[in-house]
């Protein structure tokens, strides 16, 4: 569902982290960033936009947390895209990138 109003908002592409992108059998909630470029910020959720409360009001409609993409994730200026490419302890490591140009069920 967050895909679909992202997409009808004209976001182009979403970025997937958490335990959907390990080898978990049974993932818990995920993470993802979005790119704000193109988007109709009056067609787009405004849950999209709530972050308080520990994102609860995201966790409880969507499952999960969606960040832009541009947004400090951290505080010190690392935006999400950079932040979820970042491993525990140093490195980098993979995230995914859904293209929603396309469709996809």
């Amino acid at each position: 569902m967050a895909l679909e109003n992202l997409k009808q908002a004209g976001c182009k592409r979403v970025y997937l982290n958490g335990s959907f992108v390990t080898t978990k059998d049974l993932p818990g909630d995920f993470d993802a960033c979005w790119e704000p470029g193109g988007i109709d910020f009056d067609k787009l959720d405004p849950v999209l936009l709530e972050f308080s409360n520990k994102r609860s009001a995201q966790k409880a409609k969507y499952g999960g947390e969606l960040f832009p993409a541009t947004a400090d994730a951290i505080g010190d200026g690392t935006p999400f895209i950079a932040f979820f490419q970042s491993a525990r302890g140093g490195g980098r490591k993979g995230i995914v990138a859904i293209d929603l140009k396309e469709d996809f069920a």
